[in-house]
């Protein structure tokens, strides 16, 4: 299969940590990191020192969010991956095997990303459901 992607690092996320590995025409590397924010801020430079140009990631729960807003941060082009097409995806087990897999898919250009708003948009919308639960907050206290 024909590789689009020299260097690719694809991510399993959780609530407490991140599995990722970067797969190159030399090999892989694979880390494990806290979704501490210095931990996250470690991991990006990881990524950076490795001149990974793209990066993968399944889009479950809001786990995503703070990586991406340090991906986009720091201009590293990232594709957010609905959670229901790689669970598709047989052979499996294991946050190791997981990562792998989305950054074999992702070097050979097989993944489709979600729809990301940009940052604006995402930071309006958390502004207005901030707002609104403002609102029933108070409609409730009175």
């Amino acid at each position: 299969m024909e590789v689009v992607i020299e260097r690719a690092c694809g991510m399993d996320i959780h609530k407490d940590n991140i599995t990722a590995c970067i797969l190159t025409s030399k090999g892989k590397e694979i880390r494990t990191f806290s979704t501490k924010t210095v931990f996250l801020l470690q991991l990006i430079d990881w990524i950076k020192q490795c001149e990974c140009t793209h990066v993968a990631m399944e889009s479950t729960g809001v786990f995503w969010k703070p990586i991406v807003n340090l991906h986009e941060a720091e201009g590293i082009e990232f594709l957010v991956v609905n959670a229901q097409h790689m669970k598709a995806l047989p052979g499996r087990k294991t946050d190791v095997k997981d990562s792998e897999w989305i950054a074999k898919l992702l070097r050979h250009g097989l993944l489709k990303a979600s729809f990301i708003p940009d940052r604006n948009q995402r930071e309006l919308r958390e502004l207005v459901r901030y707002r609104r639960s403002i609102i029933e907050r108070k409609g409730q206290t009175t």
